[in-house]
């Protein structure tokens, strides 16, 4: 008898530990009583009561992936292309995930596909292939609103792969091709054009500078040529200053004058045009012209002629 008490002691003990239940974080228990939903389990420690209770539905509240394979879609030109997304979810409400739909992710994998398709067969192949985006957006927009009764939060919706059709690559490749061989010619072309507005300012700076070193090289040369003549000048005035404070009389500057003519035609071929005043001194100043040359008053005696001796032989015949 002990035996059986015992047993069923045992027996009770493992009935009530198989019926306590212990629920991990982010998950959610949807609890039945007789058939009819009655609670909520959240995360920890909870009992059910045996034969009268039962664990419906074990829902994950983490972000889930829905990969939703490749869909033709027809775009608003009459293209055919293969489309897949990937929609990111959460369930929020695990009554409503569990009791709203039979199969909540099939019944989202086809409202993303219908849903594509809507969207895109309104848009032209241009359009799709750059409007990422807005496409998204609509998706997100449209299925969040449609599965609230499901108890699912759509978080966002993103197109995976466009493929279009064979003949649409390679019509695109062509086109990409000639679009990068424009762009490359336009580049040469500037290259080119920079390149000759580079050299033809090259030229004119050098012109320029060469033309501002030869203005300076003239401005250079008048300078010192000016600087010259006004030393000469100076230092020629600086004599005759000197001669005056020295008491010379206008001989003695006649003689100055005589002595720079004297100078000019020394030995050069060189025609000198004298003034009247000044053969008029010359020939006044008897001593300067005997010695110089210069307007003689007298001239020199001819030679005497040599005697011519007899010659024996040529006399006697």
């Amino acid at each position: 008898m002990q035996y059986v008490v015992l047993i069923v002691i045992v027996l009770l003990v493992l009935f009530i530990l198989t019926n306590m239940k212990i629920v991990p974080q982010a998950q959610e228990y949807v609890i039945e009583f007789l058939g009819k939903y009655k609670t909520t389990w959240s995360a920890g420690f909870h009992i059910l009561l045996p034969f009268l209770e039962r664990v419906a539905k074990k829902i994950t509240l983490k972000e889930q992936v829905l990969d939703s394979p490749p869909q033709p879609v027809i775009t608003k030109d009459n293209v055919t292309m293969q489309i897949d997304a990937v929609v990111y979810f959460k369930v929020f409400d695990a009554k409503l995930f569990c009791y709203g739909a039979v199969n909540p992710l099939s019944a989202l994998e086809n409202l993303t596909a219908t849903t594509l398709r809507n969207i895109v067969g309104e848009l032209e192949l241009d359009s799709t292939l750059t409007s990422r985006d807005t496409i998204n957006g609509k998706m997100t927009e449209i299925l969040d609103e449609a599965t609230d009764q499901w108890g699912i939060k759509v978080n966002r919706v993103e197109l995976k792969n466009i493929i279009p059709p064979k003949e649409i690559q390679m019509a695109m490749e062509k086109q990409m091709k000639a679009e990068r061989d424009r762009r490359e010619t336009l580049l040469q072309a500037e290259g080119h054009k920079a390149a000759a507005i580079t050299r033809a300012e090259g030229d004119k700076q050098a012109m320029i500078l060469a033309a501002e070193g030869e203005r300076d090289a003239r401005i250079a040369r008048a300078e010192g040529e000016a600087k010259a003549i006004y030393l000469a000048k100076k230092a020629e005035a600086d004599g005759i200053r000197a001669l005056k404070e020295a008491g010379a009389d206008g001989s003695v500057l006649e003689l100055k004058k005589y002595d720079a003519l004297v100078r000019l035609a020394d030995g050069k071929a060189a025609k000198l045009i004298i003034p009247t005043d000044a053969v008029e001194a010359v020939r006044k100043n008897v001593v300067f012209s005997e010695t110089s040359g210069i307007g003689s008053v007298t001239h020199e005696a001819p030679p005497e002629p040599i005697p011519v001796k007899p010659d024996p032989c040529c006399d006697k015949e």
